[in-house]
């Protein structure tokens, strides 16, 4: 067996012995030897092989079933270029903090700089983004257990356990992604004469793999350290609303005492939300004395208006997996732990009464004229309402995920999970399909026409593949609608608008969805086809949708909201 086929076993050995259940690889030459070994563990049921013809979307599929399954997922990808096309969902893993592998291959180190093909200088490409970045040595060209010591198997071993360990966050910070380069030189696939034979205890690809830990035990066992914080030092019995973002501390509600929370969908204290909290954060009569952020809220200016008031204490707890608090503007006075809370009674009324007004005004609202101004709105209510128990949900960015914030009432038996580390719309579907391949039950994934269109190639899923239940509810405005509710989406700005920002495509999203093997079709209105299906397979529905009301809409139910609060 030559060198670099021994290593790449050793290293899809060493991930399976390490907990590793699902791999990502893109096809290309320079990472042949772990593609011919992860094809191995795949035949012999070790690991579940999911192979993309785009690296974009490969990385991001990697993430989505990272998220789901809470395990470190490895992407493996040939040099060059395919190796910088990991660089968008490595930065999202980084800031959101999911184990992502990338498993790099690398030609040997004097070919870098010399005009060799498809070379670059790659480890270490990622920079800051990774929690820990680390290169094998070329394995030597020797064949059989004579061609590979064990001084070079203890390494090969000793380094996968370093990646998985900072990529769990069993190094110095959270988890995150990490990228292991491994170069490799000719020959790059198996020998033509067979693998030697296997030896007694050896590892678990077999024929012959150089051993490793008896009994299939990893070869370093790292733990991943608890971070205990003290409780926060504030006033239990202050005027405290609490505020949800992704990530941060296992949702408690008994720790509220009745505190007003306005939670984020991807957050785990979702659930346990006032419904229509983000339309009355700017409220004066329910202006809290302290604030508690828990996790990493993204989404709402009133949010981040209410941090920057000097006469609001701030306090954050963000979680015990050793991520860094949230604090833009530089008000938050301590790190720690929620205690239970013991607000006013008045205080926590006050909040309750509103949030029953308010949304009773916003579903009329909805439920009225205004709903064709804003469709995205109703559409998130009904699409949340919708879900069975058991679903997961995975919402864009862009206005998908505000929809389902501002419209849609906070419920139990759903899983929402939305990229809200970096917040871009890069790799939507690919993090949906990973994210439905990794959980038990059925998902649906609430998008624009723009996001989709943005990963076009995650549509694509080999005939080979493990296919997800996955539905797939694309809101159709022909543009960017979010780009609406900004400023540049204001009418002095109206001649360059829709160019530049709306960017209409007039794409045929149900065509592009049949010619990519996926059933299609256009929403009836009936709300049961929003829902995920157990078994349906890849379904996408797409709703029709127009834009140029939407600014008067929002504001138009704003304005509802506030007269029901009068």
């Amino acid at each position: 067996m030559n060198g670099s086929t021994a290593q790449a076993r050793v290293i899809v050995d060493e991930l399976v012995r390490s907990g590793v259940t699902d791999a990502v690889l893109c096809p290309g030459s320079r990472n042949a030897p772990p593609a011919f070994a992860l094809a191995r563990a795949d035949e012999l049921g070790l690991l579940r092989l999911h192979v993309r013809i785009d690296e974009r979307t490969a990385g991001f599929l990697a993430l989505g079933l990272a998220t789901a399954s809470g395990r470190p997922v490895p992407v493996v990808v040939t040099s060059g270029t395919a190796v910088a096309n990991l660089h968008p969902a490595m930065l999202e893993a980084s800031h959101a903090g999911v184990p992502l592998l990338a498993l790099t291959a690398d030609r040997p180190p004097e070919l870098v700089g010399t005009g060799a093909s498809q070379t670059i200088a790659q480890s270490g490409i990622f920079g800051a983004a990774v929690r820990w970045s680390g290169s094998l040595a070329v394995p030597a060209g020797g064949t059989g257990a004579a061609g590979v010591s064990e001084a070079e198997v203890r390494r090969w071993r000793s380094g996968v356990a370093r990646a998985l360990a900072a990529a769990t966050g069993g190094g110095s910070g959270p988890p995150g992604p990490v990228q292991l380069d491994l170069p490799y030189a000719e020959p790059l696939v198996p020998d033509p004469d067979g693998d030697d034979p296997q030896p007694d205890g050896a590892g678990l690809l077999g024929p012959w793999i150089p051993a490793g830990r008896p009994g299939g035990a990893a070869w370093t066992v790292v733990p991943r350290p608890a971070r205990a914080l003290p409780p926060l030092p504030l006033d239990p019995a202050a005027r405290t609303l609490v505020i949800g973002g992704s990530g941060g501390p296992r949702a408690d509600p008994a720790l509220l005492g009745g505190a007003p929370l306005a939670a984020e969908p991807s957050s785990p204290w979702w659930p346990h939300a006032l419904r229509a909290a983000p339309w009355l954060l700017d409220r004066p009569e329910l202006r809290p004395s302290q604030v508690v952020v828990l996790g990493r809220p993204t989404l709402h200016r009133a949010v981040a208006q209410l941090l920057a008031d000097p006469d609001v204490a701030v306090y954050a707890d963000p979680g015990p997996d050793g991520a860094s608090w949230t604090d833009v503007p530089g008000t938050v006075r301590a790190v720690g732990a929620l205690p239970a809370l013991d607000p006013p009674d008045a205080f926590a009324y006050a909040w309750s009464a509103a949030d029953r007004a308010a949304a009773k005004a916003l579903d009329a609202a909805l439920d009225g004229d205004l709903a064709a101004g804003a469709p995205g709105l109703r559409l998130a209510r009904d699409l949340v309402a919708a879900q069975p128990d058991g679903a997961q949900l995975v919402l864009g960015s862009s206005n998908p995920v505000r929809d389902v914030a501002l419209a849609a009432a906070p419920r139990d038996g759903l899983v929402v999970r939305s990229n809200r580390g970096v917040a871009g719309i890069d790799g939507t579907v690919s993090t949906a399909i990973g994210a439905a391949l990794a959980h038990d039950g059925p998902t649906t994934l609430l998008l624009g026409d723009l996001t989709l269109l943005h990963d076009t190639t995650g549509l694509v899923v080999g005939r080979s593949e493990p296919v997800p239940d996955l539905t797939v509810v694309v809101l159709d405005d022909d543009g960017g609608g979010i780009f609406h509710l900004l400023e540049q989406g204001g009418p002095e700005h109206a001649t360059a608008f829709e160019r530049v920002f709306g960017t209409p495509t007039g794409a045929d999203l149900i065509g592009l969805a049949r010619a990519l093997g996926w059933v299609a079709v256009d929403w009836s209105g009936d709300r049961a086809e929003l829902a995920a299906r157990a078994g349906a397979g890849r379904r996408l529905v797409r709703v029709a949708a127009t834009r140029s009301g939407l600014r008067d809409a929002h504001a138009a139910l704003a304005v509802a909201v506030g007269e029901a609060m009068a």
